[in-house]
């Protein structure tokens, strides 16, 4: 029986001290990371105080259970657990600004190919972050034996710490309302979340949010596609015939240029232009020079699924390797259908990004992936072959393929790190604080001069007057955590409205036949698609598609990212505060609302496509229309 004085004796004053030292120094270390590594944006004071607050529930937690189950060795179990996922969400933060989703523990196999990138963020002073391990080892198994025996498990005090939790993250919650409400109903935003309720706390939110996603396959079926057919109805704009056919019959070559921005085109470092190239090429094609990219966690794979497909990516893990096995009606199914060889280019491994898997699922012929090109020490560096050898490679493949063909082409050079051999470098690295920014510019100013080769001698090729190619950026490569080195460089202070706005990527459609214009109209990565389906003169079927023609004159100007966000003709929405888009300036956020509305049913009608893998039932959903309704009465 449980008595005050026969439990708070000598010994187990020791043992409940050494707990919490423990517990104390975890705290002390997380709240550390939540604050000075990650960029949280703590706005006030009451942030502040629930940022240092929010560890604790979950501290009690994973140390209650190690103490229920093992006893000392338990709690030095849960020790290491927790500092180990602390820094595996820092190694991941500082390369992708991010936090990891249970989808992305899948994708462990990429580690593979990004030593370079792994080295690059790993830093000296980590070692740090791990001194409090061995502090509490030390506390934990190095007194005096004949006091090790009242560290045995003890379920009652494992139970209450856990317990504990309970309370603690009730209260954590209801204080992080009193700054954002519905705050849970916020799974995009898992900045907040980690601001909020702490990091640990996210991921067991996030293991919840996984277990919902993998009953939505299973409880899935045909009458859930109905509404979202209906949704697409409500939305459609009539066919544009503006440049109808115009590229009917011949070749596409969409070539997804790595981590390039739109900040960079007809910019200059130490006076020199960064793409001289490309800011002549755009002049005679067509130029959008409001197009973002849409991606999330699924980086380069994601703007290939928003070509293939006209869907949004999902906003945890890549669709590249958490619906693999869905059934899609994608671009390069459409193109073989209507008698194409349907190919991609990418010197990498098969396996990385599950993309071996994946294009079967997109319905491509061929993969020519790094075993396919004659890849030396010579011709390559950082990750990989040379953007130069490999366009010139991919160009002779595509002389002796069958026609007309579709060939997506994945660039490799300009990745972080943004490193090259000295004798690639063709400007001088930046002056900024950043050396990732600094190093940016000079692979940028190669991948230029290798594009320059490419669509040189693609002019000169027989190719020339039966392919358009078209070139857009993937994804940005450099990220908010370089926000302060952005404003030096671009010479003024980047808010969060500027930040947005640099996530615009380049794009243009090139070709004989193609007349030159510069485009203004709002769009993004999700409009690929219907646009070159346009353009080829190509009917498709697939109803399920949010992108509209870029070219048409009556589409609907809206881009939505990931996030909730969104761009139109007249406003940027970001996290609830409205912008004027041409402007930047802040305007009533009820000018807002439509779009911010509009931006959440888009992203959970797609959603729900991807998480029940509703296009399986397109064949045997039929809809009624108004006139076969009459004819039926």
């Amino acid at each position: 029986m449980f008595t005050k004085n026969k439990y708070f004796n000598k010994n187990n004053a020791l043992k409940l001290t050494v707990y919490a030292i423990i517990i104390g120094i975890f705290w002390i270390k997380m709240s550390y990371i939540q604050s000075n590594i990650f960029s949280l944006n703590v706005e006030n004071a009451n942030e502040a105080s629930i940022l240092a607050f929010n560890p604790l529930s979950s501290i009690f937690l994973i140390f209650g259970l190690g103490i229920l189950l093992g006893g000392r060795k338990g709690m030095f179990v849960s020790y290491i657990l927790g500092s180990v996922l602390l820094y595996v969400n820092v190694l991941f933060y500082r390369e992708y600004n991010d936090f990891i989703t249970i989808p992305m523990l899948s994708q462990v196999a990429n580690l593979a190919g990004m030593g370079g990138s792994i080295k690059t963020i790993l830093e000296t002073t980590d070692i740090l972050l791990f001194v409090d391990v061995v502090i509490a080892a030390v506390l934990l198994f190095y007194l005096k034996s004949d006091r090790l025996t009242q560290f045995m498990p003890k379920r009652r005090e494992g139970f209450l710490l856990a317990l504990l939790a309970v309370p603690l993250f009730i209260v954590n919650l209801q204080w992080a309302e009193t700054e954002r409400t519905d705050l849970l109903e916020r799974t995009f935003d898992r900045n907040m979340l980690v601001k909020y309720i702490g990091l640990i706390n996210y991921h067991v939110y996030d293991a919840v949010l996984q277990g919902k996603t993998e009953m939505k396959k299973t409880l899935a079926d045909s009458n859930e596609l109905v509404p979202v057919i209906n949704y697409m109805n409500e939305n459609k704009k009539e066919d544009s015939d503006r440049l109808e056919g115009v590229a009917e019959g011949k070749n596409v070559i969409a070539l997804s240029l790595e981590s390039t921005q739109t900040f960079v085109v007809d910019n200059t470092l130490h006076g020199e232009e960064l793409t001289p190239y490309f800011n002549d090429l755009k002049e005679k094609g067509i130029y959008f020079d409001n197009f973002y990219h849409q991606v999330k966690q699924g980086r380069t794979s994601d703007s290939e699924f928003l070509l293939a497909n006209s869907m949004y990516p999902l906003n945890r893990g890549a669709v590249f390797f958490t619906h693999s096995g869905n059934d899609y009606e994608a671009f390069p199914s459409l193109l073989k259908e209507n008698g194409y060889f349907t190919n991609v280019m990418h010197a990498n491994d098969k396996t990385f990004w599950n993309r071996n898997v994946m294009y079967d699922s997109l319905g491509y012929d061929e993969f020519y992936s790094k075993e396919d090109y004659e890849i030396t020490e010579e011709k390559s560096h950082g990750w990989g072959y040379l953007d130069e050898h490999f366009f010139a490679d991919s160009l002779n493949k595509m002389k002796d393929m069958e026609k007309p063909f579709y060939s997506k082409m994945i660039t490799l050079t300009n990745h972080y790190p943004f490193s090259l051999p000295e004798d690639k470098k063709l400007i001088e690295e930046g002056e900024t604080s950043s050396g990732t920014l600094n190093r940016y510019f000079q692979t940028i100013r190669y991948q230029d001069e290798a594009l320059k080769q490419f669509v040189e001698e693609f002019k000169q090729s027989e190719l020339y007057d039966d392919t358009i190619l078209v070139i857009y950026g993937d994804h940005f490569g450099i990220s908010e955590n370089h926000q302060e080195a952005m404003g030096e460089y671009l010479g003024k202070e980047i808010n969060d409205y500027e930040q947005f706005q640099l996530q615009r990527v380049p794009m243009l459609i090139y070709g004989k036949g193609i007349k030159a214009e510069k485009n203004h109209t709002v769009g993004g990565q999700i409009d690929l698609r219907p646009t070159l389906t346009n353009l080829l003169g190509i009917e498709d079927s697939n109803p399920v598609q949010f992108g509209q023609d870029l070219l048409a004159e009556n589409r609907r100007q809206l881009m939505v990212t990931r996030d909730g966000d969104f761009a139109n003709e007249n406003y940027v929405g970001i996290q609830g505060v409205c912008y004027d888009r041409e402007t930047g300036e802040e305007v009533p956020s009820e000018d807002c609302a439509p779009g911010f509305e509009a931006a959440e049913e888009e992203l959970n009608v797609s959603d729900s496509v991807i998480y029940g893998d509703l296009l399986r039932y397109l064949k045997e959903t039929e809809m009624v229309t108004p006139e076969e309704n009459t004819k039926d009465s």
